[in-house]
C-alpha cells in the first residue's frame, strides 16, 4: 500500500494553539465530517462576495467542491498554473475580475472527503520531491489526492503528503504554490471558489427532490396519482368531485399523500385500498 493512503485528517492542527485532548467524532458521512459546516446552519450566500470576484462564489462545504474553481491565496490572488507545470501565485486582480484562464481548474471527487485537481493544461496536480504542487500528472493515484479541511469558518488544503498548501515567501524566483507544514496557520489558510451559485444549487435539489406526479397544481397531481394507481380497467379516471380546498390544507400540514389516498379510497379507484 501506498505511503500515502494512509494520510487522513482530522481537525486542522492550528499553529499556535495547544493541543487538547480528543473528543469523541461521528464519522466521515456523505461528504460531511465534524468540522464541516452543516448544510442547514451554514451563512448566506454572499452575493456581493461573489460580485466582487466575478461572480466565483465561495464555498464553505465540500459538496460545493465541483467543477471549475480557483484558489485564492491572498484577497483577489489566485494559484495559477504555468505550462511547465508549475503553480505560483498569480498578479492581484481587480475588484470585480475573475480569475484568468490558467487560474481556473477541474476538482473531481475522489472520495467522500477527497478532491483530484486538473489544471487548464490537462494535467492532475501533485507533490514532487521538493513538496512543490506541480501538475505533470495524467492519470489519478494517491498523490494526485487533496484533503479540503473546514474548521471555524476557515479552509485549508491539505496535499498526500500530509502538509498544507501554501505559498513559498522564501523563494526569490517565483512564488511558488508548496505544501510544506502539517499546521494550519494564517498562510494555510485559502479560499476555494466556484462559478456555480451555491444557491441555485440548493433549489436545483429541491425541485429534483420533488416526485414528477407533485410537480404541478394540486388537481394535477390528484390525476398523476389516481393514474398511477388506478385500478379500473377501462382506464376511464375516477376522480373526487370535491373541492381541492382539503388538499391545499394537507399540504401545509404534511399529510397530502394521505388526503389523497383517502379521495381515492372514497371513489374506489386504487388497487391497493379496495
Amino acid at each position: 500500500m501506498s505511503e500515502y493512503s494512509g494520510v487522513r485528517l482530522g481537525k486542522l492542527k492550528l499553529k499556535g494553539v495547544k493541543k487538547h485532548k480528543k473528543k469523541n467524532k461521528r464519522a466521515r458521512e456523505d461528504g460531511d465530517d465534524d468540522i464541516q459546516s452543516n448544510p442547514s446552519t451554514s451563512s448566506a450566500v454572499d452575493f456581493d462576495d461573489a460580485a466582487n470576484h466575478g461572480d466565483w462564489f465561495r464555498v464553505d462545504r465540500f459538496e460545493q467542491i465541483t467543477g471549475s474553481i480557483c484558489i485564492e491565496f491572498t484577497p483577489y490572488q489566485y494559484a495559477r498554473a504555468l505550462d511547465n507545470g508549475n503553480l505560483i501565485l498569480g498578479s492581484p486582480h481587480t475588484p470585480g475580475e475573475g480569475p484568468d484562464p490558467e487560474e481556473i481548474f477541474i476538482a473531481v471527487r475522489v472520495s467522500p472527503t477527497q478532491i483530484a485537481i486538473k489544471s487548464g493544461y490537462n494535467k492532475y496536480l501533485a507533490i514532487d520531491k521538493h513538496r512543490k504542487v506541480v501538475g505533470h500528472s495524467d492519470a489519478i493515484s494517491n498523490r494526485e489526492h487533496f484533503d479540503p479541511v473546514f474548521q471555524d469558518g476557515k479552509l485549508a488544503l491539505s496535499a498526500s503528503n500530509g502538509c498544507f498548501i501554501t505559498i513559498d515567501e522564501t523563494e526569490s524566483e517565483l512564488p511558488y504554490v508548496v505544501a510544506r507544514s502539517t499546521k494550519a496557520g494564517d498562510n494555510e489558510f485559502i479560499k476555494i471558489r466556484t462559478n456555480i451559485n451555491p444557491e441555485m444549487t440548493r433549489l436545483e435539489k429541491l425541485k429534483q427532490s420533488i416526485p414528477n406526479e407533485e410537480k404541478g397544481s394540486l388537481r394535477d397531481c390528484e390525476i398523476n396519482y389516481v393514474k398511477k394507481f388506478q385500478s379500473f380497467q377501462d382506464k376511464k379516471l375516477r376522480l373526487n368531485d370535491n373541492s381541492v380546498q382539503s388538499l391545499k390544507e394537507a399540504k401545509t400540514k404534511g399529510r397530502l399523500h394521505e388526503e389523497l389516498l383517502d379521495r381515492r379510497a372514497k371513489m374506489k379507484s386504487d388497487k391497493f385500498c379496495k
